[in-house]
């Protein structure tokens, strides 16, 4: 079953390659399908984002579609950059908005933190499916490792053996 997945970012396209493949599915990007959007996320949450970016791929394609709105919550940085990840500060390199999380908790004894992904899934009926999911942890001191995207570098999941989740 092909199914298409939201979004040009190639790193979340090899990461749900390597889920769903190996259950029958045939993933595409949706510039592979010629599918030349970018949704403006307008949304107020990650599954508004989720759901407006999912619609606006199946009003084109009609088949099966995933989407998905995710980021990084820094509880003492108020949340940030949450919503914004992607764009925080409008920096243009993940290195540099990793850089911007880590200064802003200097001096900052709280280094908890929330990975929270919200993924809907439109079948070949238009019905919507809404999945959201939360990952615990803390904020490193420092980057390490080379693996993973985005915050990986600087993110250490509650089960991580102290190790971020790029390491």
């Amino acid at each position: 079953m092909k199914l298409i997945i939201a979004s040009n970012n190639n790193g979340k396209i090899k990461e749900y390659r390597e889920i769903l493949e190996p259950f029958g599915f045939q993933v595409c990007s949706q510039g592979e399908e010629n599918i030349r959007l970018e949704t403006e996320e307008t949304g107020s949450t990650f599954e508004e984002n989720a759901i407006l970016k999912a619609r606006a791929v199946y009003e084109t394609a009609q088949c099966c579609v995933i989407a998905d709105d995710s980021g990084l919550e820094v509880e003492a940085l108020n949340g940030e950059p949450g919503l914004y990840s992607a764009r925080y500060k409008v920096l243009g390199t993940e290195h540099e908005r990793r850089m911007a999380v880590l200064d802003g908790l200097q001096g900052s004894k709280n280094c908890n933190a929330r990975f929270v992904t919200c993924i809907c899934f439109i079948d070949e009926a238009g019905h919507e499916h809404l999945f959201t999911g939360i990952w615990k942890g803390t904020i490193a001191d420092r980057e390490m490792g080379s693996n993973g995207i985005g915050y990986d570098p600087i993110f250490i999941s509650e089960d991580g053996n102290g190790k971020t989740t790029a390491s």
